[in-house]
């Protein structure tokens, strides 16, 4: 395990990085937004940075970890709880890919009216009292993508299940326009992959290039020289 990880090749490391942001191109190139819970959101993200963390900071401060056989283990365990806590501390959220704010609003309006005839707005803060939570439309015009918060000090977590799945069925419903920036992901991923299959050539040649040239072995060096005496 220590040895593999020590000699992480760099191409490895970016694949991952190359394949979420062709996912993303995807996403923005679909005709209908794609509604994902934040936690799977912080997940995925943290696992496609997990190899530039393995050959990066990781293998920085390994050497002060020492060589046993638990040092890395122990250090991907320290990743994998930094993601899990940025996941946890963060405010349960639906995030929707490929949509604008004038698009999400009015489907959100619909669901929490139909939770909750007693809803109160203020800006893009919707309150459920009978509920027991709130919703924050958080958007990011530009990018086409649309946070759904669960705001408050209290909530209830049933409410809350109760709107993303109603939201999530309202969104499978919806066609939209493809993002410009589905090209971009995509150009961007091509082009993360397309370094990570250059280096692995070149790590592939040069291990090549290292090797040994064979040796001849003794008996046929023996059997040569009784040749040549003989002749």
């Amino acid at each position: 395990m220590t040895l593999f990880l020590d000699t992480l090749p760099l191409w490895s490391a970016l694949l991952p990085l190359g394949i979420y942001l062709l996912a993303l191109a995807w996403v923005h190139l679909r005709q209908r937004p794609l509604a994902i819970s934040g936690v799977w959101d912080g997940v995925l993200l943290g696992a496609s940075l997990a190899g530039l963390a393995i050959v990066g900071p990781l293998a920085l401060v390994q050497p002060a970890a020492g060589r046993s056989l638990w040092s890395w283990p122990m250090l991907l365990v320290l990743f994998s709880l930094f993601v899990a806590i940025c996941v946890l501390v963060s405010r349960p959220r639906l995030i929707v890919y490929n949509i604008t704010v004038e698009q999400m609003r009015p489907l959100v309006v619909e669901i929490v009216s139909s939770l909750d005839p007693a809803t109160r707005w203020a800006g893009e803060t919707a309150a459920l009292p009978t509920c027991g939570f709130q919703v924050q439309i958080d958007g990011n015009g530009s990018m086409r993508n649309v946070n759904i918060v669960a705001a408050g000090e209290r909530m209830s977590p049933e409410g809350w299940s109760e709107f993303c799945r109603r939201l999530r069925h309202s969104i499978g419903a919806l066609r939209v326009r493809r993002s410009p920036w589905g090209p971009v992901f995509a150009l961007a991923g091509g082009a993360v992959i397309a370094v990570a299959v250059w280096l692995a050539v070149q790590s592939d040649s040069n291990a090549r290039d290292s090797l040994p040239p064979a040796a001849t072995t003794p008996g046929a060096s023996d059997a040569g020289s009784h040749r040549s005496v003989g002749a």
